[in-house]
């Protein structure tokens, strides 16, 4: 177990244990490991953190190997800028290989950077730190000049996702930047442009901007059509369109400049878009049926299912899966979950698809989806086939101690083919840890007499608030 004090007293400014010895060593082309020893590494942030005396600063813990810990923050040595309070260092993270050397790199979001006053947003900053077979070395400094804006209270970095929208091998990453008007996402890294914004009112995505919107303020990518190159899922869950705060996600294929918006008054999708249902306010990506093509998984944690839920009241909540297809995301196959037809009863507080990940947990090559809910401090886990995707079929609850339990999640490599689940809870910064077992068919996989906490951080930190999916 990692005991608070450790987490809070150590700092990176060595390598990881055994990356010393091996300095001359290539990058094995792991994902997420950050060392180039061949196993996956972990980030988990803790943007509550206080470091140097200034409260909320933020810091972010490497497990290397997922056991021996370095604790990333604006203070330690080379990181360009230094901790000030209220960063929130570690508001996002994002694990990609962008400089094509097969040592998987770290975006950590800083998106409160730089606050014009008390009380209002900051204009927001990404720092990257480069793999190398010596650990994490601290990298640029990335904000809104970069990529052709002008500074302001945007929240820059608030969310990112990394993937290979080029097809070029290495990948780019993506920036939310959900005050930027009604905001906005940043594409950095694509193969003979340079790095730029696009927004709600850029010509080919074409849709109406409002202030709440939070466009950007979740990120995803996946290959939804299988061509080899990843799209970008653009989750705006504060979007008005016909009620206020109703949500929305925006696909948006940045090579042939095409965007599709997918809300719960789409065709075919199941139920109907309502006020502040948050639909986007979680996204994740997986192959749940093995075709080859993503699949995409949408929370909508403000859903109201209880009778006589009131206006602003947190919600039962749902997920809403739309499949990959040949020309990508088709509504025609999507399905809705909730609690209603699942174990478990849906209650107005749940928050029942606020976090979400997928993974092949059972080993047999499609993957599972574990969806959070922590209003009810559980996580509910779907089985994926090959038959047909996500089934009810064995679906698991498992249920954990207080402090938001499920309000995030990771996909990390286990000993054989599975994967296992990482659950958070932030609000006691505690990481709890469940293994998978190996059976093919509908099967969840993972085994809750396994659930081991295996790190823990002050509560007050909000350690566990954004943790690195490890998986392939």
């Amino acid at each position: 177990m990692l005991l608070a004090s450790a987490v809070l007293a150590t700092t990176l400014v060595s390598p990881s244990p055994a990356a010393s010895q091996v300095s001359a060593r290539a990058c094995s082309g792991v994902p997420s490991d950050f060392d180039g020893d061949g196993r996956a590494d972990l980030a988990v942030a803790a943007p509550y953190a206080t470091v140097g005396g200034h409260a909320r600063a933020g810091s972010v813990t490497i497990l290397y190997g997922m056991r021996a810990e370095r604790r990333l923050t604006q203070d330690g040595p080379g990181v360009p800028g230094e901790a000030e309070t209220g960063d929130a260092f570690g508001s996002a993270l994002a694990v990609g290989d962008f400089d094509g050397d097969r040592c998987a790199d770290l975006a950590v979001g800083v998106s409160e950077e730089d606050r014009p006053g008390p009380g209002s947003d900051g204009k927001g900053v990404v720092q990257l730190f480069r793999g190398s077979p010596d650990g994490l070395r601290p990298g640029k400094t990335i904000g809104s000049g970069d990529l052709g804006r002008k500074r302001g209270p945007d929240r820059f970095g608030a969310a990112l996702a990394a993937g290979d929208l080029d097809g070029d091998g290495d990948d780019e990453l993506t920036v939310g930047i959900p005050g930027l008007g009604g905001g906005g996402v940043g594409v950095y890294g694509y193969r003979g442009r340079a790095p730029y914004v696009i927004t709600q009112d850029s010509g080919w995505v074409d849709q109406g901007e409002r202030a709440t919107d939070q466009f950007g303020a979740v990120l995803a990518t996946g290959d939804f059509d299988g061509d080899g190159r990843a799209e970008v899922a653009v989750g705006a869950p504060g979007d008005t369109i016909l009620k206020n705060g109703q949500g929305s996600v925006t696909v948006l294929d940045v090579r042939r400049r095409r965007a599709a918006q997918l809300t719960q008054d789409s065709p075919w999708i199941t139920g109907r878009a309502e006020v502040w249902d948050g639909f986007g306010a979680a996204l994740a990506t997986g192959d749940f049926n093995a075709d080859g093509r993503s699949d995409l998984a949408i929370g909508v944690p403000g859903e109201g299912l209880t009778a006589g839920q009131r206006a602003m009241d947190y919600g039962d909540g749902t997920v809403v899966v739309v499949y990959g297809a040949r020309a990508g995301l088709r509504t025609a196959t999507s399905e809705a979950w909730s609690q209603r037809g699942l174990k478990g009863r849906p209650r107005y507080s749940d928050r029942f698809g606020a976090a979400l990940a997928a993974g092949d947990f059972n080993g047999d090559g499609d993957d599972e989806l574990a969806i959070g809910v922590p209003g009810e401090n559980a996580v509910q886990v779907l089985a994926g086939t090959r038959s047909g995707g996500l089934t009810k079929k064995n679906d698991l609850l498992l249920t954990g101690r207080g402090g938001d339990f499920g309000a995030a999640l990771a996909a990390v490599p286990g000993p054989g083919r599975g994967e296992e689940l990482i659950v958070a809870a932030p609000g006691t910064g505690r990481l709890t840890l469940l293994r998978g077992t190996t059976r093919k068919g509908a099967y969840p996989g993972l085994r809750p007499a396994t659930a081991t906490t295996f790190a823990t951080a002050a509560g007050d930190t909000l350690f566990g608030y954004a943790i690195t999916r490890t998986g392939s």
